[in-house]
């Protein structure tokens, strides 16, 4: 491993500590079911296919002010490469970013948000920190 790899992976390290210290909580990304039963119904788009739930911990999540106070609330979701390595696994898919561009929205206290965007933060090319805009 070079120098460099060594510090991305420092990095790594000290986000997850820090969202772990933060009072880390957890969210659920929600994916589209991979199979629908056979038959017409399906075919013609009738049977709802469901949702696939994937936890998410720990997390940092801040509510964020909107200029109308209406009845959609903001959020800004915090996760660390860590948490998302166990999901990034048994989800077979190559990266965070991958992640969270196929999930269908998030789940937080109970309400379901749109992810209207992210941006990974890198160190010396390694992923250690996901920052997540959400929308109810």
């Amino acid at each position: 491993m070079t120098m460099t790899g060594i510090c991305g992976a420092a990095a790594a390290r000290a986000a997850d500590a820090m969202l772990r210290t933060l009072g880390g909580t957890e969210v659920t990304l929600l994916f589209a079911a991979a199979g629908l039963p056979p038959g017409a119904a399906s075919e013609l788009g009738l049977v709802d296919p469901g949702v696939v739930q994937a936890l998410i911990t720990p997390v940092v999540v801040r509510e964020l002010t909107t200029e109308v106070n209406g009845p959609r609330r903001r959020i800004e979701l915090l996760a660390g490469r860590a948490a998302l390595a166990e999901q990034i696994s048994q989800r077979n898919v190559a990266s965070g970013e991958v992640l969270f561009e196929t999930a269908l929205g998030l789940v937080y206290c109970g309400e379901i948000f749109h992810i209207q965007g992210f941006v990974v933060e890198r160190l010396a090319g390694v992923a250690y920190l996901y920052r997540v805009a959400a929308m109810s």
